[in-house]
């Protein structure tokens, strides 16, 4: 079951996007007089925060936009919301995907239109492949086998 909170009163929408050990709760602002305070001042319309850090400070590098401009460019939505993203866990790349896949529920859940775009590009679907857990008898990591003593 996804988690999407349409909550109108207090002006935004909440969803989670998951990769690996990243979880991203997304909040996508649509009502420009409730807008969140960061670093004391408003978040206005076109912009995203993660962890209270502008989203070129926070996933640097010219790949990067591309990934999290997605979901936004595909349904023309680019400057019509402000976002704010608390992302944790996981590395720099399963963060960035996580941020797009909690982007594209938020979207998702604004109209069904967006839901097919972005179910067509595949931006809904969560990626299940997670690090493999250490095994019993394995020597220490998951897919190393024990070494043998030769006498």
């Amino acid at each position: 079951m996804a988690e999407i909170d349409i909550n109108t009163k207090k002006g935004f929408i909440f969803a989670v996007g998951r990769r690996k050990d990243a979880v991203a709760r997304v909040r996508l602002y649509e009502i420009s007089k409730d807008m969140p305070l960061i670093a004391e001042e408003k978040v206005k319309k076109g912009e995203i925060f993660v962890n209270d850090k502008r989203i070129e400070n926070y996933f640097s590098g010219k790949i990067a936009p591309l990934i999290y401009l997605e979901p936004l460019r595909i349904t023309n939505n680019l400057d019509k919301y402000a976002i704010t993203v608390k992302v944790v866990g996981g590395g720099q790349r399963g963060q960035l995907i996580a941020v797009v896949h909690g982007i594209s529920r938020a979207l998702s859940a604004i109209d069904i239109k967006n839901r097919q775009i972005l179910k067509k590009k595949g931006l809904l679907t969560r990626d299940p492949r997670v690090r493999q857990r250490r095994n019993v008898g394995m020597g220490g990591k998951s897919r190393r086998a024990k070494q043998s003593p030769k006498r």
